[in-house]
């Protein structure tokens, strides 16, 4: 088997391994939360940045894909198609949060910091009933600003688009907050945009070049093998060696987007993450995400026993979460999903997004394995990829 071709990279109509590496991130986040200290070795604290950079790669490429096929982006309809896709899932999850708190008699918990929760500055918040909804707020204060930076002010050359990306990631990495108090907020948003540089540097014929042997299946192997050793060597990053969190999260960012283009191949490690069991996860990561607390709530009640954090709760919590996860993909993301679609279809006589090589015939299709979806859908109803706005706790 050989390396991807910048054609067949254009191509594509699925990018494989993304649902599985969304299932990584989403069952470690919950460990990280819950599993105690025996699951301290899996890192959850980054599965965040893992999906940072996913959706800064995937909504980048998205984008530069419509601009190429239609002349332009369509921002009313991309921000009809995110906020469909984002807020009702989060709003009935919230509503349910706000139930339960009231039930316990924590309700005034909620009600103090629902303004920030409803104006997505989560972060913010001054309480902590949802705490980790923050990193919705991180993603949805993106999605406002990317199109309009990336597209509108930085449009028109490949140069000028990639020299604002590197400007925009040197100037929030400049503002980081270098205080030994939490949080570091302009750290996450320079995981997205290695993310954004990643997807515009592929778009590119001679970006792309730089990181096509990374798609050979013998390359593809031996990078994952070294990812996964940099995301197990994570909790012996001692604090004389790497002083602050945001040098982790730069670092780790940067090991995701090598490990982006070599999910592209058609090796051993895109094979394993399209598995079924690990999409199915992944489909659903984003509900998993939300509900988690919710899901620590009902299984506490129904065993008292179970302790605060440990392997039995972790497990437990997976279960029943991925469970209201299922039901809440079936009847609020899908159903809201194909709504957003259908509001936001451009107007008549706009040509359909067609992705092909500049100056090559479109390479055919040869398999379309569960992952990164083209510029039209992820899932059936679904023009954009469901994202995993998760994330985990402060560390």
């Amino acid at each position: 088997m050989t390396e991807i071709s910048y054609a067949e990279y254009r191509a594509m109509r699925r990018f494989p391994a993304l649902d599985g590496l969304r299932a990584f991130a989403a069952v470690i986040v919950v460990a990280f939360h819950f599993g105690g200290p025996g699951w301290a070795w899996t890192s959850g604290w980054a599965g965040v940045q893992l999906f940072f950079v996913l959706s800064g790669f995937l909504i980048t490429t998205l984008l530069l894909r419509e601009e190429e096929g239609r002349g332009r982006v369509s921002l009313r309809s991309f921000y009809i198609r995110r906020i469909f896709r984002i807020l009702p899932v989060y709003f009935v999850v919230l509503a349910a949060t706000y139930a339960l708190a009231h039930l316990n008699g924590r309700g005034a918990t909620v009600r103090e910091s629902m303004p920030h929760y409803l104006l997505m500055a989560n972060e913010f918040a001054p309480t902590l009933a949802f705490l980790h909804s923050w990193t919705i707020a991180i993603e949805w204060k993106f999605y406002l600003a990317w199109p309009l930076f990336a597209f509108v002010l930085a449009a028109a050359t490949f140069r000028r688009r990639l020299t604002a990306t590197l400007l925009a990631v040197a100037a929030l990495a400049a503002i980081v907050p270098f205080t030994p108090e939490w949080p570091y907020w302009p750290i996450h948003y320079v995981s997205i945009l290695v993310g954004c540089l990643l997807a515009i540097v592929l778009h590119h014929p001679r970006g792309y070049a730089l990181f096509q042997p990374l798609t050979r299946p013998v390359v593809a192997l031996v990078v994952t093998v070294g990812f996964v050793a940099v995301h197990l060597s994570l909790p012996y990053w001692s604090a004389d060696e790497h002083p602050r969190l945001e040098a982790k999260i730069a670092a780790y960012s940067m090991a995701v987007a090598l490990l982006l283009p070599a999910m592209l191949g058609r090796g051993l490690p895109t094979k394993f993450l399209s598995w079924r069991p690990l999409v199915f996860v992944g489909e659903r990561s984003y509900s998993l995400y939300l509900v988690q607390e919710l899901a620590v709530a009902v299984v506490v009640g129904l065993v008292p026993s179970y302790e605060p954090r440990g392997t039995r709760l972790f497990v437990a919590a997976t279960v029943v979460a991925l469970l209201c996860a299922d039901l809440l993909y079936r009847w609020v993301e899908q159903p809201m999903i194909r709504a957003g679609r259908h509001l936001s279809k451009s107007r008549k006589g706009v040509p359909p997004t067609v992705v092909v090589a500049p100056n090559q015939p479109a390479a055919p299709v040869q398999r379309t394995v569960p992952g990164l979806p083209n510029p039209e859908h992820r899932t059936p109803g679904d023009p954009e990829p469901a994202l995993a706005a998760e994330g985990d706790r402060r560390p």
